[in-house]
């Protein structure tokens, strides 16, 4: 990971933040007065996830103007300091990445204040605020202007014109114009009619005038379409608005393939990407106000629904808080609750891939132990691409694939580039997260292996991490439970160690969508405590151990959410517990046989059979395979607490 020197970036930014005149729009200059400080969160103004991997250059200017390349974080630039904040899976890379115009805020620490208390600090003095309306949501601009407010400054200001595009300039790249198709109802297991008739039945119960749809993985669920203009996501540029009697797409029409038309038929009306803004002013005009109050502003009968995710620039046109209700995107609730045809692709796809990974995993071991060669971690990627692109129904990876040695595994989200990157050590930790996209599912799965002799600590941790793995998998729960409420049990083993790991447990997997997709969410982040499991849902389970500069340890299943077998039913109510489906075996020689309980013992050695019996078929004549599957899925014996 190379540090980019960004002093003549945010000169440049500087510059365009004191000049009076931003841009012309339309009719409409906007002046840009006395603006000390813009701010740009690492987010689109579509696909904005809390958990989300993969964004496209094309909608991250902040990765230009600072060269932080993570996923997730803020960047606030002032007249005289730009600071970044992001999590604790980036602290690490961010810390390369950032040259020294660069202050790190370290979220979640003790004494480090939020990026919108720095933000605010910084506004004193009677300070604006500039932002671009569509990189921000409602709720968040009302929270940072309340802050801004408190603390002194002036406000904050839309912008429409991103002004770090004005210093990225020509060399931006163009927005992607890929091509968009029809996913087939056999593997979407539910007609895109159907889907928008449930919608429409939950607009008019709750009294909504419509719903304004942003996020990405959203439409493609809804149309039951699938694009490829954000890498490793089956999403395309577009919009969506529904209301009681129209189906709205807002895409550029040469981005559809042949079978679209003929599909969405006279259901989906089609209108031009750029039209959003100009359709969402028109639907917030037309709607039917109650009759005036003495003393009161008209009120609407029925508001527009955007997601609580959506972009500020949607609400303002739209007519702001008083035409616009925001709330937790119903269409986002229903594509988390898979249907049984989803649920059946999901063990389906995740048999294939861990057949890949398992056949990869062997193949590395006689690389580098048998024949010593000297492999880097990218080779070791496209080898592993290879292999899965043989598969049934593979369509591509579902992320940048982390294949990490020794103290690289410790970067939480580490991206080897191609050559610039380490040989893997054979005698040091190898972890390896990675996953792919099918046509019946999408997978995401980590192991972290050693093709030596660990040394103890190695061996202890991986224990502790695969305790709290078997734990979460084990979990029987009330219906209700949210993954806030079960985010400790994968963390216990740990934590009596005094030992810890920064980033969620695990996160929501898209059906041949996004590998991180909402609501739900096993962690300590307070959203995920207001969306209880349902049956259907589909998450990861991944907790860690990483020290920085040594070694870093993640395994990661997916499961899914199902109805639990107890002999009672307290409160009257169903009971929940999770399937499995990941097909890998778990890394023996990490694997410290006297910390595990017998109940554990069971638990493993009965996933090593089922990963055995499952993926076995697929190495007829493959004998270096399947002796390593043999090996790593033998029994422990119990009687003795060793491997054997």
């Amino acid at each position: 990971m190379e540090t980019v020197n960004t002093t003549e970036r945010l000169r440049e930014l500087r510059r365009f933040m004191k000049e009076n005149n931003v841009d012309i729009y339309g009719t409409v200059v906007r002046l840009f007065l006395n603006v000390e400080s813009f701010l740009m969160p690492f987010k689109l103004c579509h696909l904005k996830t809390a958990t989300n991997q993969s964004i496209l250059l094309h909608v991250m200017p902040e990765e230009f103007i600072s060269g932080f390349s993570g996923s997730a974080g803020t960047a606030v630039i002032t007249s005289e300091k730009a600071a970044l904040a992001t999590d604790g899976r980036y602290f690490n890379q961010a810390s390369k990445q950032l040259d020294s115009n660069w202050h790190l805020l370290k979220q979640g620490l003790e004494d480090v204040p939020t990026w919108q208390d720095w933000t605010a600090e910084q506004s004193e003095g009677h300070k604006t605020v500039g932002v671009d309306p569509t990189v921000i949501t409602a709720p968040e601009a009302r929270k940072l202007t309340e802050r801004i407010k408190k603390k002194g400054g002036a406000e904050l200001l839309g912008v429409k014109s991103n002004l770090v595009d004005l210093v990225w300039g020509d060399d931006r790249p163009a927005r992607p114009n890929e091509k968009v198709s029809v996913l087939d109802v056999k593997f979407a297991g539910k007609k895109f009619e159907e889907k928008i008739e449930d919608l429409r039945k939950e607009l008019d119960k709750k009294k909504s005038a419509g719903l304004i749809v942003s996020m990405l993985d959203e439409i493609a669920w809804l149309y039951n379409l699938r694009g490829s203009d954000i890498p490793y996501n089956p999403v395309f540029f577009s919009y969506a608005a529904v209301t009681p009697t129209t189906a709205t797409l807002y895409i550029d029409e040469s981005k559809l393939s042949e079978n679209v038309l003929p599909q969405l038929g006279d259901t989906v009306r089609i209108r031009p990407y750029s039209a959003i803004f100009e359709d969402s002013k028109a639907f917030g005009e037309s709607l039917e106000m109650e009759a005036p109050i003495a003393g009161r502003p008209q009120t609407p009968k029925k508001k527009f629904w955007i997601s609580t995710k959506a972009s500020w620039a949607l609400s303002i046109e739209l007519g702001g808080e008083e035409k616009v209700e925001e709330v937790r995107s119903p269409i986002g609730d229903a594509k988390a609750i898979k249907n049984a045809t989803e649920l059946e692709g999901m063990r389906a796809c995740h048999i294939r891939d861990g057949a890949s990974l398992s056949e990869y995993f062997a193949w590395l071991e006689e690389e580098l132990v048998i024949k010593g060669t000297k492999l880097d971690e990218v080779q070791a990627a496209d080898k592993l691409e290879e292999i899965r692109s043989k598969k049934e129904r593979f369509v591509g990876l579902s992320f940048d694939t982390i294949s990490s040695t020794g103290p690289n595994a410790a970067v939480i989200h580490y991206k080897p580039e191609r050559g610039n990157c380490s040989i893997i050590d054979p005698t040091a930790l190898y972890l390896c997260d990675s996953g792919a996209q099918y046509f019946d599912g999408t997978t995401d799965t980590t192991r972290t292996i050693h093709f030596g002799e660990p040394k103890e600590m190695e061996r202890k941790a991986y224990t502790l991490v695969l305790k709290g793995v078997i734990a979460l998998d084990r979990a029987v729960f009330p219906k209700g439970t949210s993954g806030f409420a079960l985010d400790t049990l994968a963390r216990q083993f740990l934590w009596r160690e005094g030992l810890d790991y920064r980033h969620g447990t695990g996160h929501g997997v898209g059906s041949y969508l996004n590998v991180h997709e909402g609501p739900i969410g096993i962690g300590t982040r307070i959203q995920f405590s207001e969306v209880p499991l349902s049956i259907g849902n589909v998450l990861s389970d991944e907790p860690g151990y990483y020290e920085d500069g040594n070694f870093g340890i993640r395994i990661e299943n997916m499961f899914m959410a199902q109805e639990a077998k107890t002999n009672h039913k307290f409160g009257d109510k169903p009971w929940l517990s999770f399937e499995h489906v990941t097909m890998v075996p778990m890394c023996r020689k990490l694997v410290d046989g006297k910390m595990l309980t017998p109940e554990e013992r069971t638990w493993l050695n009965e996933y090593h059979q089922e990963v055995y019996d499952k993926t076995k078929g697929f190495f007829k004549g493959d004998e270096r395979t399947l002796k390593w599957l043999e090996r790593e899925t033998r029994s422990i014996n119990v009687m003795e607490f060793t491997l054997t």
